[in-house]
């Protein structure tokens, strides 16, 4: 049997990752892990219990009853907190900054890490996060880090959020994704950080096609 094949992408909030990730797995045929759902998904759960998601003792409190599943639907990720399917109430704009502070918690990324080096061991795979490449699969074939202007991602962000019909405010937005990246990036566990081996990948000016396909080029030249 051919062994496992680990793609893997990291990047700051709304850089595309998970559209372009979601795209490059179907193209290669690999099985696609969206990593933040996870993280989106306990900041969901302390959230919906009244526990402030940056309180380390109190999310830390809930892990041992928290039962998170993933499953595929037509090949799209569905998240399972619980047996209940939490895909689109974690996708609510405060689940991105509860997402943020519970990755800072030690407890948290500790309890997630084998559940994503899971996947890797038995299915060849494409997986984002923020520290894919440099924690959970050090030894991934290949390693990007994807990247985008501020302004360009809560842009991007505020279209999604668009086609939903839900109406944000760019400002706002464009604010929340500083103070992520800020977070993200001076966390004491696991910053997100360009692994050394890492592909930078700038899609600012870059349409999905041409990401795609930037990345499926280089993959398929490693390979």
């Amino acid at each position: 049997m051919n062994r496992p094949i680990a793609i893997a992408i990291d990047g700051p909030a709304a850089a595309g990752k998970s559209t372009v990730a979601r795209r490059l797995a179907a193209e290669l045929g690999f099985l696609y892990v969206d990593t933040g759902a996870l993280y989106r998904a306990i900041g969901y759960c302390a959230h919906s219990r009244g526990v402030d998601p940056g309180d380390s003792a109190g999310v830390e409190k809930l892990l041992p009853d928290i039962h998170i599943a993933i499953k595929y639907v037509g090949g799209v990720q569905r998240i399972l907190l619980g047996g209940k399917d939490v895909s689109e109430e974690i996708r609510l704009p405060e689940m991105s900054m509860a997402a943020s502070k519970v990755s800072a918690i030690p407890a948290v990324r500790a309890y997630l890490l084998e559940l994503q080096r899971d996947f890797a061991r038995t299915e060849s795979v494409v997986m984002d996060g923020r520290d894919i490449g440099t924690v959970v699969l050090p030894g991934a074939a290949v390693k990007f880090f994807l990247t985008a202007s501020p302004e360009e991602r809560a842009r991007r962000r505020m279209l999604e959020f668009a086609q939903k019909g839900r109406k944000v405010d760019y400002n706002a937005l464009l604010a929340e994704i500083r103070e992520r990246d800020y977070n993200d990036s001076h966390r004491a566990i696991a910053p997100l950080v360009q692994a050394p081996d890492a592909v930078r990948i700038d899609n600012t000016a870059m349409t999905l096609e041409e990401t795609v396909a930037a990345m499926k080029h280089r993959v398929e030249g490693k390979l």
